[in-house]
């Protein structure tokens, strides 16, 4: 868990004074209420967003409708793209990677967020180093079109990667409720 990742919510919150019932019912007091209990999920995609999207709708379909999901895209369209398929929270760009990367649980996206100039260079050398540098667990997808080979890795279909990734986070999630 990421400790005081609640901490700015904690703070707008206390300058409200007293919350009335539509206040506490609004996603940003959802938060506090879940303080430490819930688990953040970050996906990272660019291009399209086809790879992040594929996850969130499988994380969402496979009983995961508690997870905050946040979809970060190198761009804009795989953010909407992300968005669509269910994440809670949506930015794009170089900046919202690299401070969102330090304040999540897990990152799951494409081996290629680990690559700078990957996704036709939408992968800057920044967003790069923040994922690599975040105390987050990653779990990362072997699919890339840079020229990379993972020796030991066989290739199987996204749906098969993405079942695979589920089942990691659905675990991870029960083992934080004990």
């Amino acid at each position: 868990m990421c400790p005081g990742r609640f901490l700015s919510v904690v703070s707008k919150s206390n300058l409200k004074g007293d919350l009335d019932d539509r206040a506490r019912s609004s996603p940003e007091f959802a938060l506090i209420d879940q303080a430490g209990a819930g688990m953040v999920i970050m996906i990272m995609d660019g291009q399209g967003g086809g790879i992040g999207a594929t996850v969130i709708k499988a994380l969402r379909s496979s009983g995961g409708k508690d997870l905050e999901i946040y979809a970060l895209g190198t761009n804009s369209t795989a953010t909407a793209r992300m968005m669509k398929a269910g994440a809670n929270r949506g930015a794009t760009g170089e900046n919202a990677i690299v401070q969102t990367s330090s304040r999540v649980d897990v990152i799951i996206g494409p081996l290629a967020i680990l690559m700078p100039h990957a996704m036709m260079g939408e992968v800057t050398t920044k967003m790069a180093e923040a994922v690599c540098a975040s105390e987050a667990e990653k779990i990362l997808i072997p699919l890339t079109q840079e020229r990379v080979t993972l020796v030991g890795v066989f290739p199987d279909p996204l749906p098969h990667l993405v079942e695979r990734v589920v089942k990691m986070i659905m675990k991870s999630a029960e083992a934080d409720l004990l």
